[in-house]
């Protein structure tokens, strides 16, 4: 795909997989010009006649159509929408050839399959890393070799009490702990399955360094934090790191993190910028 043909009377079609707090955010902020070379032309949602109802006065106003149907009307497709929806919309996207940025990665976790499909297919996945530091350093040090990635992440109670995996464990977080809570200890490929809505970070990071069975994943349950905090310990023949990132809750949506939209918006400036940064 030729990005130095987008312009603003020839823009970028980008469509939306899930019009839910991200999604509308991303819509508000495209629709607005902020990227005079992509232009919003299609949105999928769950119940199309609600997301159409939430789009307002939208101008120009997108089609809503169903995920499948998405790839006709875009030049890369957003997937925002829920691990359960991902992979209809992955599977749309990658069959025809379109370029997917996907937010919902924690779904790799379940379905691998996808990973292959990118492979054969025409298209192409750029998985959204803007909620963890670093990536473009792991993927440096992937070339001489790793000997060990941690993550450990500080979330606070309330956003993880209703997940079904502390619930079955037998963590109650309906009063805060009085210190932090380790409620998980295992693989990225485990704290995605474990969390879905959570870990789609641990994925990400396990696909730029070492892969989801051997990147180690720490959750502590801390009420003593204001937003979700990741610290990432590196150990390779080329450089040792330790990054770490403090994501506030999103105003419309405290269960999101503020800075997923913004990551797909940097995201999407790239697929249309003649100047690249970051490897």
């Amino acid at each position: 795909m030729d990005t130095q043909r987008f312009t603003k009377d020839n823009p970028m079609r980008v469509g939306l997989g899930g019009f839910g707090n991200v999604g509308q955010t991303l819509a508000r902020t495209l629709s607005g010009g902020a990227i005079p070379e992509a232009q919003l032309t299609a949105i999928s949602a769950a119940d199309l006649d609600a997301a159409h109802a939430r789009a307002d006065a939208m101008e120009p106003m997108p089609v809503f159509v169903s995920a499948e149907d998405l790839p006709a009307h875009a030049d890369v497709i957003v997937e925002c929408a829920t691990g359960e929806a991902f992979p209809t919309i992955a599977r749309a996207a990658l069959n025809a050839g379109k370029i997917l940025l996907p937010v919902s990665v924690a779904a790799l976790a379940t379905h691998p399959e996808i990973l292959d499909l990118a492979e054969v297919s025409d298209g192409t996945m750029r998985v959204v890393t803007g909620a963890l530091p670093g990536l473009d350093s792991i993927r440096g040090a992937r070339e001489s070799g790793i000997h060990s990635v941690k993550m450990t992440s500080n979330i606070r109670p309330e956003s993880l009490a209703r997940e079904a995996y502390i619930v079955d464990h037998g963590f109650d977080f309906s009063t805060p702990p009085a210190s932090p809570v380790k409620v998980f200890e295992g693989s990225a490929r485990e704290a995605g399955m474990a969390f879905p809505r959570h870990f789609n970070v641990g994925i990400a990071l396990s696909l730029s360094g070492i892969g989801p069975d051997r990147t180690e994943v720490e959750v502590w349950a801390n009420d003593d934090i204001s937003g979700t905090s990741h610290e990432v310990y590196v150990d390779s023949d080329a450089i040792k790191l330790t990054l770490k990132s403090e994501n506030l809750p999103s105003p419309d949506n405290p269960r999101t993190s503020s800075s997923v939209a913004p990551s797909v918006m940097a995201a999407l400036r790239s697929l249309v910028s003649s100047v690249q940064v970051g490897s």
